[in-house]
């Protein structure tokens, strides 16, 4: 959970998730109802253009979104936003993290505003974001 008096530039959200698998991929095609064939089917992907399926971006989301209610209480969170940056890989190990970026007060309580993001292996930005958090 947050820390009560957090600083700005302190880390607060840290998570390493396992490489993203096809069996992964399946399983969020039937949890979410996306059965979008460039995530589960190999010849629709390379007939695309790509060398084979990707992730949904909002199962990289929703990874980013675990991270962060791991570290927070979800009653803490007043808002959360992402932007899709680059498509995710099969096999992508992610490290979803956030970062305060700002302290201040609203609706009568201490906040903090956390920078997100959901890195892969290589350190490239897959999905970037933000938080507001009550403290």
């Amino acid at each position: 959970m947050t820390t009560l008096s957090p600083a700005v530039g302190e880390r607060l959200v840290h998570k390493a998730f396992p490489p993203i698998s096809r069996h992964t991929l399946a399983l969020y095609c039937g949890a979410s109802g996306d059965h979008n064939p460039m995530h589960v089917d190999i010849d629709f992907a390379r007939q695309a253009g790509f060398p084979d399926v990707f992730s949904h971006g909002m199962l990289v989301m929703a990874y980013l979104g675990q991270a962060l209610t791991d570290a927070v209480s979800p009653v803490a969170i007043r808002s959360f936003s992402t932007r899709f940056a680059a498509i995710t890989q099969l096999g992508s190990r992610l490290t979803c993290e956030g970062t305060v970026t700002e302290l201040f007060e609203a609706g009568g309580e201490r906040r903090a505003r956390l920078a997100l993001t959901a890195k892969d292996a290589d350190g490239e930005t897959k999905l970037a974001g933000e938080a507001v958090i009550a403290l």
